[in-house]
């Protein structure tokens, strides 16, 4: 027997928010109690060792019983729904992380109400025997592509909804979840982290093409389903609702997420289709096979090219949505100085308000001093990097990605909107075609609950009810035990308030640092949301204000300054936007006022 090592994360708001205080019990399959804790401030515990089998079997393939022991884990926090979570795997030598997402209660229930959420965690996919059924994309030849592709541009999203079971179960769960996380569960669902590192690498390759050509090509969603990949191992990949995840793996994917195979001449992420290579065969990658590669010396490319063909190679998507800077290129440490040290200074010291155990960097001048080191190490250590205190390519992009996270979940709760929803709902029935501030209350209503719930997706905030949000009601009444029929009556405004008072009441959420003073020559923003139908002086002010910016941002698109907000102005402020990670949604709230304001008096 060996050991390994388990500790739990409790967040909730897909990791804006930590959830300090929860009660963690960690018991074996007898149901004998093991361990018990609390998290700390920024919703962690230490890692507690467990027993586990003999690490060998995680690289004899042809063991074919687990080679790991299981626990089970219950999360208890107030007014948070418990976590029951079941099979935990732990493996020998190695450090597992279960990242545990929060549900705040419903109004209306205390945190001594029986009810709990029941997580079974399945096997390991190498113990899976179901068909390989993975159809992608034609193959392409030197003559070109063989089939049309529909984006003209590989992104890595920030979120992509998985369907929890095959393409045909209508029935099963479509959950939204951020891309990084998607990969690091999948990786840790689908191998053993005890493989060698170029074998490790490889399948993380393999893993982000496979997605993101499914993105690319948008398989799922042009045959009119509402999802990007499925979880079934048959046709996708194996993700697996509330697994855990292990920390070497963690490490190497939040350096290389967007990094994805091609072939030379092509755009498109190559189809990578794959298998274990014992229990399931098929024509692409043998998981197994890329251990003894990988033993043999061979680099992840050529494990890659000893599968594909041999002009395959790997590249790394430029654009990474809704993330504000791309890593500039080389690592930060003591000495370092320039503007990236000065952003990722403001952005730790934006995160500290969340997560409080990061120390404050008093003087956040651009120069990398040893209160910077300091907030990275313990960056580091809360998101389970490497604790070197040095931000290179994996610690950059991990604390843009929270960073954007807490600044979205601020502008929600700024906006204004949120002091307007009264403690009882609108008597009126919304459907598709409807428009208006109910319309407005609706969407603000869910994109509140989307931050805390995986089932229901973020809308955008225009006052129409068109076929995206009726998709969004549709599937918040699939979730919470509705008819989906996407009409909003007296039942769904029932439940939406009974959520969304919810969260109002039981997540602490720690108050926005003030935003810098508007500049003197610039009035202070309305106090009304300008979006696309808006017209008004206001309106005209910011389009003169963009139209300016364009001289020193030439990226931003030419814009007619009249007053009327329509989709030429709506473009320019999510490039604005984007330019300077703001949440990309085209409307202008009192954080993008702001900063247009601030961006223009600064020229």
């Amino acid at each position: 027997m060996g050991v390994g090592y388990l500790t739990i994360n409790t967040r909730t708001a897909f990791d804006a928010l930590p959830v300090a205080g929860a009660q963690v019990t960690i018991k074996g399959e007898d149901g004998t109690v093991l361990y018990e804790a609390v998290t700390d401030e920024n919703g962690s515990t230490d890692f507690f060792p467990l027993t586990a089998p003999d690490v060998q079997h995680t690289l004899d393939p042809h063991w074919n019983k687990p080679a790991y022991s299981v626990v089970d884990v219950t999360v208890r926090a107030k007014g948070y729904v418990t976590s029951q979570i079941h099979g935990v795997e732990i493996v020998d030598t190695q450090r597992t992380i279960l990242p545990v997402q929060l549900h705040p209660l419903e109004e209306g229930f205390t945190a001594h109400a029986e009810l709990e959420e029941h997580i079974n965690i399945p096997p390991v996919g190498l113990l899976l025997s179901a068909e390989n059924r993975q159809i992608g994309p034609p193959d392409q030849s030197a003559s070109g592509p063989i089939s049309p592709f529909v984006l003209n541009e590989v992104i890595v999203p920030r979120y992509i909804t998985v369907h929890l079971g095959t393409p045909q179960n209508a029935a099963a769960r479509n959950i939204r979840i951020p891309f990084i996380d998607y990969i690091k569960n999948v990786v840790s669902s689908e191998i053993y982290s005890t493989w060698p590192h170029n074998s490790l690498v490889a399948n993380i390759h393999v893993i982000v093409t496979f997605a993101l050509n499914r993105l690319f090509t948008e398989w799922y969603r042009s045959r009119g389903y509402n999802f990007d990949i499925t979880n079934s191992t048959q046709y996708d990949q194996y993700y697996r609702y509330g697994g855990p995840v292990f920390e070497n793996i963690s490490r190497i994917v939040d350096g290389i997420f967007n990094v994805y195979a091609r072939r030379a001449g092509f755009l498109n992420p190559f189809f990578t289709q794959y298998c274990n290579g014992t229990t399931v065969t098929c024509p692409g990658l043998s998981q197994w096979g890329t251990v003894n590669l990988a033993n043999q010396g061979r680099s992840p490319l050529e494990i890659l090219r000893f599968y594909y063909p041999n002009d395959l190679q790997l590249v790394t998507a430029q654009r990474i949505d809704d993330i504000p800077e791309t890593y500039p290129g080389y690592s930060l440490t003591i000495g370092s100085s320039g503007e990236p040290v000065r952003r990722i200074q403001n952005f730790l010291n934006r995160i500290r308000v969340n997560y409080p155990l990061i120390p404050l960097i008093p003087n956040p001048n651009g120069v990398f001093d040893a209160a910077t080191q300091e907030a990275v190490k313990v960056f580091q250590r809360t998101f389970n990097l490497t604790q070197d205190g040095v931000v290179g390519r994996a610690t950059w992009n991990r604390i843009t990605q929270i960073f954007v996270g807490i600044t979205r979940l601020a502008e929600l709760n700024s906006e204004g909107i949120r002091n307007s929803v009264g403690d009882s709902p609108p008597r009126v029935v919304l459907s598709e075609g409807s428009r208006g501030e109910h319309v407005l209350e609706l969407q603000f209503i869910l994109n509140i609950i989307a931050q805390y719930y995986e089932d229901v997706p973020a809308v955008i905030q225009d006052g129409v009810f068109g076929s995206g949000l009726k998709n969004a009601v549709m599937a918040f009444q699939r979730a919470f035990g509705l008819h989906p029929d996407g009409v909003v009556g007296p039942a769904t405004w029932n439940k939406l308030y009974a959520l969304y008072h919810g969260i109002d009441r039981n997540v602490p959420i720690p108050p926005s640092p003030p935003s810098p003073p508007t500049p003197p020559t610039h009035p202070p923003f309305p106090g009304t949301l300008l979006r696309v139908g808006s017209r008004n002086n206001h309106v005209r002010l910011m389009q003169q204000y963009l139209s300016d910016l364009r001289r020193a941002y030439p990226s931003l698109p030419f814009i007619a300054v009249d007053g009327i907000f329509g989709p030429q102005t709506q473009g320019a402020v999510i490039a604005f936007q984007r330019m300077f990670g703001l949440t990309a949604d085209g409307i202008i709230g009192p954080i993008t006022w702001n900063a247009i304001t601030s961006r223009h008096a600064a020229m």
